[in-house]
């Protein structure tokens, strides 16, 4: 989460910096036409910036997950910096619409315009005699964007027609890249804030181009055929094994993948179940009925069913540099202590011991005793909870039942408000923040 933080707040600083070096934030005399002209150029900066950034994290780069520490952080970052594209898109609107409204209700008196300097630069010509186009292109995709970012980030709106329509803000982004060029002070593409500009709309224009080309993932896709399929009804889960075709790199304990087993439906991201072995290229994946999606795989899949993989994703692997680890899965979040268990029985690792934790609402009796078996095969001590038998889990019950915790890292998979509870109540109680490591499997 720091990284995630940091990297936002320092993408902002940089913008900020350029534009700072590049022109005065009050100009003189400061009236409201002239504040107006110079913090529009700014907010315009910080969301044309913020767009670029999501679009590079949206193509899904093996070296800034590895910088970032997890796809699942790259993608909360890109959500974030969306809705922070979001936020100055709107005050860049309201700074151009505002003022000439407030002329129209006789509210401000526009003041009277002397002659403008003569053009020398034909460069400056020629982006001028765009500027109507690209006021108009802007504001009309500025609405688009408006509303295909809101359906993003309403969770009720199905993942399937999510998928479809984010893909569009690719082409709103060339539109606004467009308005962007024709309307920035032509003075600042001789200072530091027109060099930070034509570097952003480089890489973004690229990234927007290799996510409508369907380049994103490429190369880490492989062909896969279901092999299997169990449906826990106590559970509500459906475990799936599909066996891979050639390509697939193998996979850590802990990692991600999608998964499209129906074009139109697009491709959804699943915790790996199991450990990686090359003499039998297979992957599992346990899946909950969550959503609309999820709710219907036990009747859409049937073995034998191709479907494309594309991975692995994901750092949350296990490794750190403490001898005692203590794992707390909620849920259906048990998944990848399942693959790492698999693992651990496959490769013992004696420099580890390890308290898992499992607490869940729904209970099959099956499932419950291949845990017990999994845990049992990679000497891990399993603590588990029915929360209709035994209560919720809570900091204090994990720090009862492992007196030793303060010495431990600790690694959480589940409902983010669960983590961060338990989160705040170890780090209260002296745990480091670095050593609590939380999967944040959302990908919108």
């Amino acid at each position: 989460m720091r990284k995630i933080k940091w990297t936002l707040w320092l993408t902002l600083a940089v913008v900020t910096l350029a534009w700072l070096a590049s022109d005065s934030p009050f100009p003189r005399p400061a009236t409201v036409f002239s504040l107006r002209q110079v913090w529009i150029q700014y907010t315009g900066l910080i969301a044309i910036a913020a767009m670029s950034i999501a679009l590079v994290l949206a193509n899904r780069s093996c070296e800034l997950e590895k910088s970032l520490g997890g796809l699942d952080k790259m993608y909360r970052l890109h959500k974030w910096l969306g809705i922070g594209g979001l936020t100055f898109s709107v005050l860049h609107w309201l700074l151009v619409k505002g003022v000439k409204w407030a002329v129209g209700w006789g509210w401000l008196v526009r003041p009277q315009r002397g002659p403008r300097p003569p053009v020398t630069s034909s460069v400056e010509q020629f982006l001028r005699e765009y500027r109507g186009l690209a006021e108009t292109v802007g504001e009309y995709a500025f609405y688009a964007a408006v509303v295909l970012i809101v359906l993003a980030l309403i969770q009720l709106f199905p993942y399937r027609w999510f998928a479809k329509t984010h893909k569009w803000l690719a082409v709103l982004y060339l539109a606004l890249a467009f308005h962007t060029v024709a309307l920035l002070r032509f003075g600042y593409w001789s200072a530091p804030a027109g060099a930070l500009v034509a570097v952003l709309l480089s890489i973004g224009i690229v990234s927007a181009v290799r996510v409508l080309a369907g380049h994103v993932g490429v190369k880490r896709k492989v062909e896969g055929r279901i092999a299997s399929l169990t449906w826990y009804p106590g559970l509500r889960v459906l475990k799936t094994v599909i066996d891979l075709g050639a390509g697939w790199p193998g996979h850590a304990s802990g990692q991600f993948a999608f998964v499209t087993s129906d074009r139109n439906e697009g491709a959804h991201p699943y915790t790996i179940a199991s450990a990686w072995d090359p003499r039998v290229p297979q992957v599992v994946f346990c899946k909950k009925e969550l959503g609309d999606h999820t709710s219907g795989l036990k009747d859409r899949l049937t073995a034998g069913m191709p479907v494309t993989v594309e991975g692995p994703y994901g750092r949350f692997t296990f490794a750190d540099q403490r001898t005692h680890q203590i794992w707390i899965g909620a849920g259906i979040g048990i998944t990848p202590f399942v693959a790492r268990m698999k693992e651990l029985a496959l490769h013992p690792d004696r420099r580890h011991r390890i308290d898992l934790f499992h607490t869940t609402t729904d209970f099959s009796q099956e499932a419950i005793d291949q845990l017990v078996a999994d845990a049992r095969a990679a000497e891990v001590r399993l603590h588990l909870l029915v929360d209709s038998k035994h209560g919720k889990l809570n900091g204090e019950r994990i720090r009862a039942a492992v007196p030793d915790w303060g010495g431990a890292s600790v690694w959480f998979c589940g409902p983010p408000g669960f983590g961060e509870a338990v989160r705040n109540d170890l780090v209260a109680h002296g745990l480091d923040r670095a050593d609590f490591h939380q999967e944040l499997f959302q990908m919108r």
